[in-house]
Formats: structure tokens, sequence, C-alpha cells
């Protein structure tokens, strides 16, 4: 047996090895709610479970933290090597994690920035492993209200609610989304959070250590008593663990919430249930610390020919259909890539077809725009998306025979007459017909029903 398929046979044993462990520790949290579990630690010091932790970070890829050690250069220093430090400077708690890199980053569609916090290398494998372990305990406690970073769900799980709550005639909606929720969550309340599944002093330990590890901006370390950084490896899971107290307090008679890590809708039934939803979700934030984004929060009324909301990416509006053929027309709840999705497309294909890379070969470019477009389209195919994707394609077309026209120094119509005609593929650049999925109420999103035909919530 070779090396390679050596390493590749114990990588196998060891993550069979650690899913074992978590569908353990999801059984035994699902038979016991009150559960709280100690012997924790040395679960996450486990090799198998540290090996998992840098498969998910090398996958992952992601710069480098404040040390500037980046994945190649752990993979030239040793990986084993590295793995085996860690391991020992956990059981001889002298790990100390270092503060995350701050960087800024653009929201698409907005002037706005994001910040992000990007732990060092080492510090990304001790927090997936801290994650392999946690996640399937709390895991066991979510509820179906809630879709973000949750194994085995998605947006489009999220979406579905919309349309199967619409179909039921519940046509007010309060959108909004939690101001600064990562960065606002209180860290002594969200470690009580963690306590009331986990009573490991030693993980408890080393998750106070990972909050208060602070950020490093302008050359200078910023620690706060708030926050779960975006960017690290643990913060998703962490945000969801806090904002369970959130979903528990939840009422149905409220209204149906539905929420996707800090981006939360509530389908009512009328607009006086919709402002009691409202206030009701204000006063809930509060009681965490935190509190609904101004500019975000609204009520919508979903009607025929009017406004609609955007969530997700996806622009949702009630809409009417022709009934031709002697067909009875519909009303439905129809979705569509959001115009700021729209414009980050064209965003993101102008960049790639940009002056600087005119030296490139024009089947380099073919093959970036159709990596992105590939990655962009099987998003929003789930989706009444066939007009805006011709709209995307043409634009793809439009901005590669310009590409062609400068590097060639060449009028635009040489340009389109490569793409169009000289080539029987044009260029081979991908094509977005066909592939829409309309989303249909009551039924999974790839559409194909459930096994018992039931609705998913």
């Amino acid at each position: 047996m070779s090396a390679v398929s050596a390493r590749s046979t114990l990588a196998t044993v060891g993550n069979d090895r650690t899913r074992a462990l978590q569908h353990a520790l999801y059984r035994a949290a699902k038979a016991d709610p009150t559960r709280r579990f100690h012997g924790l630690f040395d679960k996450v010091c486990r090799r198998d479970v540290l090996d998992r932790a840098w498969e998910d970070v090398r996958r992952n890829r992601g710069a480098a933290g404040i040390d500037r050690v980046t994945l190649a250069t752990v993979e030239e220093y040793g990986v084993t090597r590295l793995l085996d430090e860690l391991v020992t400077e956990l059981r001889e708690r002298r790990y100390r994690p270092l503060p995350a890199r701050r960087v800024f980053i653009p929201k698409p569609g907005t002037a706005e920035q994001r910040p992000l916090s990007i732990p060092a290398v080492r510090d990304r494998i001790v927090q997936a492993a801290v994650r392999i372990v946690l996640e399937p305990i709390f895991e066991a406690d979510m509820l179906d209200c809630s879709f973000g970073f949750r194994p085995r769900r998605s947006a489009h799980d999220a979406l579905q609610v919309l349309i199967d709550e619409c179909w039921q005639g519940r046509r007010w909606v309060v959108e909004t989304d939690i101001a600064s929720c990562f960065s606002a969550i209180p860290h002594d309340r969200l470690m009580e959070a963690v306590e009331e599944r986990v009573c490991d002093q030693r993980v408890l330990k080393l998750l106070r250590a990972m909050l208060r590890a602070g950020v490093m901006e302008d050359g200078q370390v910023r620690r706060t008593g708030a926050g779960t950084p975006q960017g690290g490896v643990i913060s998703p899971v962490m945000c969801n663990v806090y904002l369970h107290r959130l979903d528990r307090e939840w009422d149905d008679r409220d209204g149906v919430l539905c929420r996707y890590a800090d981006d939360l809708v509530v389908m009512c039934w009328s607009r006086s249930q919709a402002e009691a939803a409202l206030e009701r979700l204000t006063a809930l934030l509060a009681a965490l610390g935190l509190e609904p984004k101004a500019a975000k929060t609204r009520i919508v009324h979903l009607e025929a020919e009017g406004e609609g909301l955007d969530f997700l990416g996806f622009h949702h509006r009630l809409v009417r259909s022709p009934g031709l053929n002697g067909k009875k027309q519909v009303t439905f709840l129809a979705r569509w890539p959001a115009d700021k999705a729209m414009q980050h497309a064209r965003d993101r294909i102008r960049e790639l077809t940009r002056r600087s890379r005119l030296l490139l070969d024009p089947k380099w470019i073919v093959e970036d725009l159709n990596r992105f477009l590939g990655g962009w389209s099987a998003y929003f195919r789930f989706g009444n998306s066939a007009a805006r994707f011709e709209k995307i394609r043409n634009y793809s077309r439009m901005r590669l025979a310009l590409f062609i026209s400068k590097r060639n120094r060449r009028s635009r119509e040489f340009g389109w007459q490569v793409v169009a005609y000289q080539s029987p593929d044009q260029l081979g650049l991908i094509t977005l017909s066909g592939i829409v999925v309309d989303p249909r109420p009551f039924r999974d999103w790839r559409a194909r029903p459930n096994a018992a035909g039931e609705r998913r919530r």
C-alpha cells in the first residue's frame, strides 16, 4: 500500500470514529433534554477529532491570522507535528488563542462594510474541534424554526417555509434582522446558555478564552465583554446556541417564525397579528441584550401586484398566473434573485473581465466566468428565476465580447462576432437556460415530495 493510500485509509477510519462520536453525543442529548455533559475535553483533544478539524479548516481555505501562518505554511511545517503540539498544549493547559485579525469586506449591493475576524490557523483547528464535539449536543435541542448554520438544513429549507405559509393564507410578514448580532452577544449570558448543557469546566474555560481573545485592528488588540467574532469557526454555533433562547420563547400563536442565523421573518394572518408579533419579537430580543436593525425592520402585506420582500438573496412577491388556455388563475408567492443579488453578479462578472486581465487567454476568462455562474445559478435556480438568469447570461456574453474586442484592439462588433458566430458554443460559456426549478407549496425544495407527503417546517 502506498503512503498516499495509507493516509487516505487512516483519514477515512478517523472520520468514521468522529461521526460515531457525534452520533453518540446527539443521541444522548436527545434522550435526556436536561442532561449536562461532562468529560468532553478529552474528546476535543482526540487525534481523530483534531484530524477532522484540520480537514475542515483546510477545505474552507481562508487567509492567515495575525501570525501570518498560512495553510501552505502549516503543510510545510508538518500537519502531524502541529496537531501533536496542539494536543500537548491543550492537555497541559498551555494553549492560548491569539487575537483574530480584523478585516472589513464590502456588503454586496451596499456601501456598508462587514467586519470579519480571521483567527490564526492553529486557533481555527481548535475551534473546529470544539465545534465537532459541541454541535451535536446543542443540535439535539434546536427547533424547526431555525435554519442557519445547521447540519442538513439550508437557506432553501427556510425559503420553503415562506411558500408554505403564504399558500396557507399567512400574507402579513414581519421582516427584520438583528443589529450587529455577532458582535453584540454578551459573553456572560452566552456562557450561561452553554452551561445549560455543558458542565466540563475545561471546555468552558477554553470557550471563554476564545471569546476573550479579542481582535487586532490597526495594530491594537481590542477586547470587549460581548461578541463572538464573525469569521471564527465556532461563532455560528455559538450564535445559534444563544438565539435558541429566542426560538424556544416564541409562540406560534404570534405567527410562524423563520430564522436563518440573525435574519428573521414572521408569517402572520393579519396586520394586527403582525404588529403584535413585531412587538413581541422586539421584547424578546431586548431581554437577550439585542435589538432589531431599524433600517431593515418593517411589516409587509403580500398581495397580488403589491410590494414584496427580500429574504436570503431572493425577492418574494405575490403574483397571479395568467390563466391561459382555459386554466384557472392561481395566486402564488413567486421568488427570483433580488436586485442586490443581481448587482453582485454583475460586479463579479465585470471584475472577472476587467482590463487588467487582458493578457490572459480568453478560455481562462471563460473558465472563471463559468465557475462563478455555476455556483450563483446553483443557488438561485430554485425559484422563478428564468428571466433574471437570461439577463445575467446576456451580461456575461456582453462582457466577454468586450473583453475580446479590447484584447485584440478591435471593435465591439468584432468581439460579438467571435462570441456569437465563430464558436459553436460561444467559447464554452455556460448556459443558464432550462435549469430553473419553480417552488411548490408543501414540497421539498429539491422538487421531490416528502416521504410522508407532509410539509417541511
